[in-house]
């Protein structure tokens, strides 16, 4: 019977790109500023300029799901939660803390194998740079997909961003692997045709991730794997 260091070798295997999600799986961006409070702000703002929003603005503390709402309140409404979302995001990544244990490990482990390596996230490119800067491991992330600018509709669990860091890379969809922490992530790879690794960071989401290829609960796990003899490409 096969286990799960017997499909996180096979998947690693056969990928010549490894994409990772970035909170989660690379740091917890929302860690010294929640995201409730975040996603209050946005409501605020979005109730302001699409009053018809705020009871469903209101209704979530997921400052993603007030962005993905403010796409029904007109372009200005967009592109304003838009922006302060990010700027949020900045301010977030500057004291959300340390990264992810083994994530680091696991970055430079899939860089020293000579696979393309990318950052593949619903936050935001700027959030993610402003991040990987701090700590010093720009330079073993090759690609940053961040969150498509004014469309909301193309974050995971639609497959575009996979597809944009393929594509950037010149190899197949079916030739990259996702690691993400969210059953959205393992949606978006399912639409890509790519592999996906569930990092399953808490414990129901052993079960909640279990339609992923693979199944880790550290980070580290993916590091090891990919400094095994076998896991080099």
């Amino acid at each position: 019977m096969p286990t799960q260091s017997d499909a996180l070798a096979a998947v690693l295997g056969a990928s010549e790109a490894i994409l990772f999600d970035f909170d989660g799986p690379v740091c917890d961006v929302f860690r010294g500023l929640p995201a409730s409070g975040v996603a209050n702000e946005l409501a605020d703002l979005l109730s302001t300029l699409a009053p018809a929003l705020e009871i469903p603005a209101r209704a979530t503390d997921d400052p993603m799901e007030v962005h993905r709402l403010s796409q029904n309140g007109g372009s200005m409404a967009l592109a304003a939660v838009e922006a302060a979302l990010t700027a949020a995001e900045i301010r977030a990544v500057k004291v959300a803390g340390e990264p992810t244990e083994g994530a680091i490990q696991a970055l430079q482990a899939a860089h020293n194998t000579g696979r393309h390596v990318a950052i593949v996230s619903n936050n935001s490119s700027e959030c993610v740079r402003e991040y990987l800067a701090h700590h010093g491991v720009v330079g073993v992330v090759d690609e940053i997909v961040g969150r498509p600018p004014l469309r909301p509709d193309l974050m995971k669990p639609s497959p575009h961003p996979l597809l944009t860091a393929a594509s950037a890379f010149g190899v197949a969809p079916g030739l990259t692997v996702l690691v993400g922490d969210s059953v959205t992530d393992v949606e978006a790879a399912h639409a890509a045709g790519a592999r996906s690794i569930g990092y399953a960071n808490k414990p129901p989401k052993q079960t909640a991730l279990a339609g992923a290829d693979a199944v880790v609960l550290r980070m580290q796990q993916l590091a090891d794997s990919l400094n095994l003899p076998s896991g080099i490409s």
